[in-house]
């Protein structure tokens, strides 16, 4: 099964192939790691928002959030470059 990756890339006449087994497994696990990290933080923050009442610390808690989630989601796409680029 291909990845929504794999997929873009070809749908844009990009040079998938370029990438050998090993670099492509290596941004495979990138992938799952950083999807793991979502959902990590997805529950943490949602074991958080269940345990406040309070408006402004809801607000807070989603804008945390949303930084963790650019931050996770940032990291694996500088991880991913390093990867394709070979350094």
């Amino acid at each position: 099964m291909k990845t929504a990756w794999e997929l873009a890339l070809e749908r844009s006449g990009g040079t998938l192939n370029e990438l050998d087994d090993d670099r492509k497994k290596a941004i495979a696990q990138i992938d799952r790691a950083c999807q793991a990290r979502l959902a990590e933080a997805e529950l943490a923050y949602t074991e958080k928002l269940k345990r406040t009442s309070d408006y402004q610390a809801i607000e807070q808690l989603k804008e945390d959030l949303a930084v963790e989630r650019a931050s996770i989601r940032s990291k694996a796409a500088r991880d991913k470059e390093k990867i394709r680029s070979g350094t």
